[in-house]
């Protein structure tokens, strides 16, 4: 089954507290100091200066961390703090503080109207005439709505008095656009325009944030472009927004390059892709950004090449506080800790004040890169430049030492919350229960729990998966219910989360109450049940073995409105096959595909394990022949099922064939497939042992059998321990133990090796021996001589394999073939495609064009007529073979009547045919005929095309017209330089 149980890992809890700690952040770079200088990274001194909490207990510092003190390049991370100027912490925020109550007069009675009344113009009518332009943007920003700010807004416009600005229209924008309602935005920057109101920088910043924020990045990004068309250059607010709008889309090169460039006064966008913007409804968001980028009258007059005058007459650096953070989890989250710790350093340089955030970030950034000490000395600087660490800090350590598996230390930072004056958040209590529950730590989960709900504060839903695994673990799963009952009472949880719990009993084993909970009606509201819970509530029953249940629930899924999905059939078909319902799970996969999904790997390996075990081999093949022509990939797990299937049958040529198809897919043998091949080729698990074994095996009586030696031979040649195959080979035939596997595989061991004459060798030694005598032993040694370009002894092996010994060819036979005819410059894409698709007479058309393009010409005839004495019609391949077959062997008449039957057939000459036909005609002396095909290439009634100008070449030279060939070429000439030939049938030839 391939679902997982919904637990929280240590992971999460660092990504779920970096969520408070990634927000805005950018600076000047520094590179680091040279190892002998590493002493000042980050500015900070090495002494050890104790850590606030690490006395909470009166424990002494916490010994892991200084682990990882010196990096792997070998300069160390401690720190040295410059004081270039006294900096002091910022005064902190009054958030409690209600925002009505900050505005005297009129404000705050107008905003509690607002808030309670819907006739927005009817409560603003009332001070028609009294409110100044500050006024109105408080009330405009107050409103939380958006259709309310329009309201609003357009109130103000229908006053006669009112003037237009700037300040205005950009709270709007920003409220439209954190709704992400595109169309109003684009009136309302319309609207702007018309009104004359210029956009500023304020405003840049703001469309770029919410564009960001919306995950339109590079819609975002084209704000830029705009404002520079504008010639307006982005101050450090704006270009602070830009970085972090890249680096939440995790492009931190370009957000470095961007601050890079601005620090030089560059604005650079010109790898901007316009053409993958994202549309949305409506009006296209591209279309909308372009046509205001480069309406006509939206340019600045003033501006330089680069729409932004003098842009570069200075060196910027920035000044804020927010920027440097931003920074400096810009290059935390990209892995830079050198350039984090450069930002860091330049801050205190240029008096930048730190502050809480700066500090978060940087010991996040410290200690998730395995630095913990450092993040420690960072805590202590933060305290003693007055900067007091919130509850975010310590969530941070928090997660930090619980990756590094330090409870009692992640503990400690969770106490020391309460300790200072603090409070913790929602993100503390996931992030201590995660911890708790991981460890199946019940009696601190029980006191953690009864102080949230002294503080009347909910269990978030992502901790009640991992709680339900903590006490079922514990033999607790009516603490578990109760929890889960409580949390149903107080509002519910989501689909998602009722699949983890439920996936923590199908683990478990415990059915009845995932079963229980499935059919628990969690949000009061009778919502039906998303695929998901569906698909663990399968794999509950598969677990217990209540198949027809599980059956039962996936055939009742659509009438409750739910529709299974990928996951859904594959895991039902896997426990199928895993239970032997063979039958039900080849159902399944045809009714898979008939629903648009393709069956994995695993899904077709368990029915044909199913099948393996009945010992039905064929059904088995048949599902692997399913498998390649649904385009899945076969593993190791399925060769080895059908390895071993047929080595239990027996079957040693199968086995192999499948053992060096899989090989041929590029997959290497693991100890199962070994195992399995060892009944007929050895237990191969290393060298060594695969050796014993083989020696073990000449103690006994009678020896090795052949299909052990030829195991361990095939063994010898995949390691490429040529001198070792070769003592084994020559001791097999002094012994006469050799059969055509034997050679085979020996050949193989030479040509893989690249040692063609000793492959040849053995290849001729085998031919005299009388011991090809299959398939798999034909095609070993036709590969051997193709490979070595003995494209004729091919042919004469082809007709010995089909025509003496009536021997079918299979796979493996028609892929030596294509390579020859490759070798020989046939055009193979028709053949081979037709060949694929199992078209009729394909086989004999390929075999009959090897005949031709290797010089036997008697036996392509041999191989043409037998299927040219067919009434039935076929296809143009066919008809192509032919006529080649025809015209090789200088039966001029009976290729002219096979084109003639093509056409009474309907059947349109394809560049094949006209390549074929020139050819005879070339031979024939029938110059006309030639003329004919040219006159039509050269007007273009044919697409040209190389291969055919070439078969005019050579015909025309064929009937003693030089002149014409030579025509002919100078003709190709000039037609290659004016455009590109087309060659659909031998342009990859080798491909």
């Amino acid at each position: 089954m391939m679902l997982q149980t919904y637990s929280g890992t240590s992971t999460e809890l660092r990504l779920s507290t970096q969520a408070y700690i990634s927000s805005s952040s950018p600076c000047k770079l520094r590179t680091l100091h040279s190892p002998s200088n590493s002493k000042r990274f980050l500015g900070f001194n090495s002494h050890n200066h104790p850590l606030p909490f690490n006395n909470f207990n009166g424990c002494t510092k916490i010994s892991h961390a200084k682990k990882r003190n010196t990096s792997k390049d070998g300069f160390s991370l401690r720190f040295k703090l410059h004081c270039h100027s006294k900096i002091t912490a910022l005064p902190k925020k009054n958030m409690n503080e209600g925002k009505k109550n900050k505005y005297g007069g009129i404000l705050p009675s107008i905003l509690r109207a607002l808030e309670v009344e819907k006739d927005v113009e009817k409560t603003l009518d009332l001070y028609y005439g009294k409110l100044n332009p500050k006024e109105q943007t408080v009330i405009l920003k107050e409103q939380s709505k958006w259709h309310k700010v329009l309201r609003v807004f357009e109130w103000f416009k229908s006053q006669t008095d009112y003037v237009p600005n700037v300040i205005h229209y950009n709270v709007v924008l920003r409220a439209l656009g954190r709704a992400q309602k595109w169309d109003e935005l684009r009136l309302c920057w319309i609207e702007m325009a018309k009104k004359g109101v210029l956009p500023t920088n304020n405003t840049y910043g703001m469309l770029v944030d919410v564009y960001g924020k919306a995950g339109l990045v590079k819609e975002a990004l084209l704000w830029i472009k705009h404002m520079k068309s504008r010639g307006i250059f982005p101050d450090e607010v704006t270009m602070s927004t830009v970085v972090k709008v890249l680096k939440d889309a995790k492009e931190y090169d370009r957000a470095d390059s961007f601050y890079k460039d601005w620090c030089v006064g560059r604005i650079e966008l010109d790898d901007l892709d316009l053409d993958n913007l994202g549309d949305q409804e409506g009006i296209s968001l591209k279309q909308f950004l372009l046509s205001e980028l480069f309406r006509t009258g939206g340019r600045s007059n003033s501006s330089t090449d680069s729409g932004i005058p003098n842009a570069e007459s200075s060196v910027r650096k920035p000044r804020l506080t927010a920027t440097y953070n931003t920074l400096i989890d810009l290059y935390g989250k990209a892995g830079r800790l050198k350039d984090a710790a450069g930002v860091f350093s330049d801050m205190l340089k240029a008096g930048v004040a730190l502050d809480t955030f700066t500090f978060n970030t940087m010991i996040f950034t410290c200690g998730s890169k395995g630095y913990l000490s450092e993040a420690e000395e960072l805590l202590n600087k933060m305290e003693e430049r007055g900067i007091s660490p919130d509850t975010k800090t310590y969530n941070v350590f928090l997660s930090l030492y619980a990756d590094v598996g330090d409870i009692d230390a992640a503990l400690r930072c969770y106490r020391k919350i309460r300790e200072v004056g603090l409070f913790p958040d929602n993100v503390t209590y996931r992030a201590v229960l995660h911890v708790l529950c991981e460890r199946n730590m019940v009696e601190e989960v029980e006191a953690v729990i009864q102080e949230m709900e002294k503080l009347k504060k909910r269990i978030h839903e992502s901790s009640l998966p991992v709680l339900t695994q903590m006490y079922v673990n514990e033999g607790l799963s009516e603490r578990a219910r109760f929890l889960i009952e409580m949390s149903q009472s107080c509002g519910g949880f989501s689909s998602k989360t009722n699949a983890a719990i439920i996936d923590v009993y199908a683990e478990k084993g415990l059915w009845a109450e995932a079963e229980g909970l499935f059919y628990t009606n969690r949000d009061g509201c009778g919502h039906k049940k998303e695929v998901l819970e569906y698909n663990v509530m399968i794999k509950a029953y598969g677990k217990a073995k209540l198949y027809e249940k599980a059956l039962t629930l996936f055939k009742g899924m659509r009438n409750q409105g739910t529709w299974p999905d990928e996951c859904t059939y594959n895991s039902l078909i896997q426990m199928c096959g895993g239970a032997d319902l063979v039958d039900e799970a080849r159902d399944l996969v045809v009714k898979m595909q008939e629903a648009g999904f393709k069956p994995s790997c695993s899904t077709f390996s368990a029915v044909i394990s199913s099948y393996a075990k009945k010992k039905n081999l064929s059904d088995a093949v048949d599902v692997f022949q399913e498998m390649l022509q649904a385009d899945v990939k076969p593993n190791e797990v399925v060769y080895g099922l059908l390895i071993d299937a047929f080595a239990e049958a027996g079957n040693f040529e199968e086995a192999i064939r499948y053992f060096h198809l899989m090989e041929d897919s590029g997959i290497l043998a693991n100890q199962i497939i070994l195992t399995s091949m060892i009944k007929a080729y050895g237990k191969i698990g290393s060298m060594e042992g695969a050796k014993q074994l083989y020696e073990k095996m000449k103690m006994l009586e009678g020896g090795p059998d052949i299909v052990a030696s030829n195991s361990m031979l095939n063994l010898y040649g995949e390691l490429g321990m040529v001198s070792e195959a070769k003592a084994l080979f020559d001791y097999l035939r002094e012994k006469d133990c050799v059969d055509g596997v034997t050679f085979a595989t020996m050949m193989y061991v030479y040509k893989n090796m690249g040692m063609l004459d000793e492959a040849i060798e053995v290849a001729e030694e085998m031919k005299r021996s009388g011991l090809l005598n299959d398939c798999v032993a034909y095609n070993k040694v036709m590969a051997c001589y193709a490979t070595n370009g003995q494209l004729v002894e091919c042919g004469e092996l082809l007709h010995e394999m089909v025509v003496k010994k009536k021997l079918l060819p299979d796979g493996g036979t028609f892929k030596v073939l294509f390579t020859i005819l490759k070798k020989g410059g046939i055009p193979i894409r028709q053949l081979e495609s037709s060949y694929k698709e199992g078209k009729p007479f394909a086989k004999q058309a390929v075999i009959t064009s090897v005949f031709s393009v290797v010089g036997l010409h008697a036996y392509a005839l041999e191989s043409c007529g037998i299927f040219t004495k067919e009434d039935v019609g076929y296809n143009s391949f066919a008809y192509n073979a032919a006529i080649r077959a025809y015209t090789a062997y200088g039966k001029i008449d009976e290729a002219l009547n096979m084109f003639m039957r093509m056409q009474d057939e309907g059947l349109e000459p394809d560049i094949v045919t006209l390549i074929n036909l020139v050819n005879c005609y070339g031979k024939a002396g029938m110059v006309e005929g030639v003329k004919r095909i040219h006159s039509q290439l050269k007007y273009g009634a044919i697409e040209p095309n190389d291969s055919l100008y070439k078969a005019v070449i050579d015909a025309y030279k064929n009937a003693n017209r030089k002149d014409l060939a030579d025509m002919v070429n100078q003709e190709m000439k000039f037609a290659s330089d004016a455009q590109q030939f087309t060659d659909s049938e031998t342009e990859d030839l080798d491909e």
